[in-house]
């Protein structure tokens, strides 16, 4: 199946196939891809990575009294506006692979959504974190289905690569969609595939730790999830009149 073009499309209805597509490389990891002490989890991934994010240890007080209160309602709390792209950017999830010893986390698998280049501030976040994953050694897997933005000129990519080295990195201008597979140790390699709307996906690695990986199935994956789209949309993107 040939790579659409998501921006054809709202926010909302690529969240929605961004939840179905990370639920089904979830499943495909944790079906026998993953060796046995490794496991994934779809989880939400805020800027600001720290340990007490690369853990899943619970940090709640164990006096009764403090977790009394912590379980009584919260005051009523007024928000300001926000698009819709902002909205499904926070609301986003990543497939995030963990190490049974202390649930600590060494990957994670990441779909860029329109909503990480909607403004400067969400595109600075969303490269820092990337940044500070890699520096904590977490290895990443990015699938960027959207095209550069003035945001992003040479792609997301190139826009972290530029934090972790001092080479540069200029997509083909026939292919401005990315994936690509950081292996970071001692030093951060990328596997870079560039590609195309309507372009099949390429397998990719997912590194669990240096010079060990698995081989993750995009298209497969890709093809389960868009079948799962309503008609009317898959009408839509596959140029058809709804």
């Amino acid at each position: 199946m040939a790579m659409h073009n998501w921006k054809t499309v709202d926010a909302g209805i690529f969240h929605a196939f961004h939840h179905v597509w990370i639920s089904a490389l979830t499943d495909f990891l944790n079906s026998g891809a993953l060796p046995a002490n490794y496991y994934a989890l779809p989880e939400q991934i805020a800027a600001g990575v720290g340990p007490e994010i690369l853990s899943l240890e619970s940090r709640l007080p164990t006096n009764p009294e403090v977790q009394k209160t912590l379980t009584q309602p919260r005051p009523v709390t007024r928000f300001t506006a926000e698009t819709a792209t902002e909205f499904y950017r926070r609301k986003k999830s990543s497939v995030v692979v963990r190490h049974v010893s202390g649930d600590r986390m060494v990957a994670v698998l990441e779909i860029v959504s329109p909503g990480n280049k909607s403004t400067r501030d969400a595109f600075r976040a969303f490269v820092n974190k990337a940044s500070e994953l890699l520096e904590h050694r977490i290895h990443r897997l990015l699938i960027d289905p959207f095209p550069p933005t003035k945001r992003d000129p040479e792609g997301i990519h190139a826009a972290i690569w530029g934090e972790v080295s001092d080479n540069l990195f200029q997509p083909p201008a026939d292919k401005p969609l990315t994936l690509v597979a950081y292996e970071t140790g001692l030093t951060t390699r990328a596997c870079i595939e560039p590609f195309a709307v309507g372009d099949a996906l390429r397998d990719m690695p997912l590194y669990l730790e240096p010079d060990r990986y698995v081989m993750t199935p995009l298209e497969q994956t890709y093809a389960t999830a868009f079948a799962a789209m309503p008609l009317r949309w898959r009408r839509v993107l596959e140029g058809e009149a709804a």
